[in-house]
């Protein structure tokens, strides 16, 4: 049997208005929530189109003329505007009769392409339990029909199963939020032997190993530990027959390990770096989780992905921005302060859910607005966009010039002492060792 689709009606209004547009067709990315049982589309976006497109659109329509990277493009964009837990569930296309017969082939190369695009941006994987079923949605302009059908984006020979698209209003009324705030202090060295000095890879690579900390952090949900396979709502009274937009909130706090456990094996390398980034600052993250019975580690999964997501996001727009203004070229740095763009949010019409976006200070009010017509196809009122937090920094050292002989030579007269000290280490704790099988003592230390 194939998956459903629950959809909030505002969904279908939305793809009726469309339908009565398309020319010849127009395609968009289908945005909600995965779960074990069934999943939640709670918005469909658009494609932007290009300002070229009115100009190329002579000659008969085909399909073939998809810009398929255009497409992943903005699936790309719209993905960090997605708090935890909200996804981009899959792609539609509405279009003209005639192109109804070569519509499911299109959509089955966009979703694998969509999915192959934003699985590279991720720091995190997927777990093997997780859904891996995406929708391709096809509508016919002329009769209006719908046709769903989902694909394995983790078989790439996956063939086209049948699903149900069933409208219901009201989807995200009993939705739960969860919020944290993560105060980031993170140290991350610049080999001197990485090649122009690569900031953007270096910091992908920190945040990579700061992710895994993420990971293995201990969530309290309200002040509670909470096993991960219990309800999330356990204990709670489900309000019955509302129909506004009444998330429920929970307020999280995240304790990051400090050290390895005792059992891990801890070992000492020596590097040598010619510069250090620092990313400092508070990040605040949210999640949504859909009200059918939520499973705690389904939310503390929704929340650390977003925590994991927002800052690798932001340094991501911050290199971009980067090149946009200084070029590609420039290779070595000076010490440089920058600020990460902060977080804001701001409500969905119609739905408790709220989305996100990143402003630098120097932006006006004006240009996040036009973002979120373009990227998501929905106006923003300015008095509906809330700032999260305050700002986040991000320190670059200074990068020098490759170590002189006499550095190296230090540096090497390092490594050897330490390996010293570790194998003379190794010889005490030994002779220790012995002597306690043969004496008894207690060892008191300060």
């Amino acid at each position: 049997m194939g998956r459903t689709y629950l959809v909030e009606e505002s969904v279908g209004q939305y793809l009726t208005e469309l339908s009565t547009k398309v020319k010849p067709y127009v395609t968009g990315l289908l945005i909600g929530q995965c779960s074990p049982q069934r999943d939640y589309v709670i918005r469909a976006v658009r494609t932007p189109p290009k300002e070229q497109q009115q100009e190329e659109s002579v000659g008969p329509p085909r399909l073939a003329s998809l810009d398929e990277e255009w497409i992943t493009t903005h699936a790309s964009q719209v993905s960090r505007m997605l708090p935890g837990g909200l996804l981009v569930l899959g792609v539609f296309m509405i279009a003209t009769p005639e192109l109804a017969k070569d519509g499911q082939n299109a959509l089955r190369k966009l979703i694998f392409s969509v999915e192959k695009s934003l699985s590279k941006r991720r720091l995190w994987k997927p777990t093997e339990e997780e859904v891996s079923d995406r929708a391709a949605l096809q509508i016919c302009s002329a009769t209006k029909k719908v046709v769903c059908r989902t694909y394995d984006v983790q078989d790439p020979k996956s063939s086209a199963k049948p699903a149900d698209w069933k409208y219901q209003s009201a989807l995200t009324a009993s939705w739960v939020a969860l919020g944290c705030t993560v105060n980031v202090n993170i140290h991350i060295p610049l080999l001197a032997t990485s090649p122009n000095h690569d900031l953007e890879k270096n910091t992908k690579n920190g945040l990579n190993r700061w992710s895994k900390q993420i990971e293995d952090s201990v969530f309290l949900i309200n002040g509670q530990v909470k096993d991960e396979d219990t309800e999330l709502l356990e204990g709670q009274k489900k309000s019955r027959g509302n129909t506004q937009p009444s998330t429920q909130f929970s307020d999280v706090k995240v304790l990051t390990q400090l050290g390895q456990a005792a059992s891990a094996r801890s070992t000492a390398t020596v590097q040598v770096c010619s510069g250090s980034i620092n990313l400092r600052g508070a990040v605040k993250c949210r999640a949504y989780v859909h009200g059918n019975k939520p499973k705690v580690k389904e939310a503390i999964q929704a929340l650390k992905r977003d925590i994991i997501n927002t800052l690798s996001d932001r340094c991501e727009i911050l290199f971009e921005d980067l090149i946009l203004n200084e070029g590609p070229q420039k290779k070595s740095f000076g010490r440089e302060y920058h600020v990460l763009p902060q977080r804001l949010f701001v409500p969905v019409a119609g739905s408790s859910v709220m989305l996100s976006d990143y402003k630098f200070g120097d932006e006006a009010a004006g240009e996040i607005q036009e973002r979120f017509v373009e990227m998501l196809d929905q106006p923003v009122q300015a008095e509906d966009m809330h700032m999260a937090e305050d700002i986040s920094t991000v320190d670059i050292c200074p990068v020098t010039d490759s170590p002189s002989d006499t550095q190296q030579a230090q540096l090497t007269k390092a490594t050897l002492l330490l390996k010293l000290q570790q194998n003379m280490g190794l010889v005490v704790a030994a002779a220790v060792a012995v002597l306690a099988s043969i004496f008894s003592f207690n060892y008191f230390s300060d």
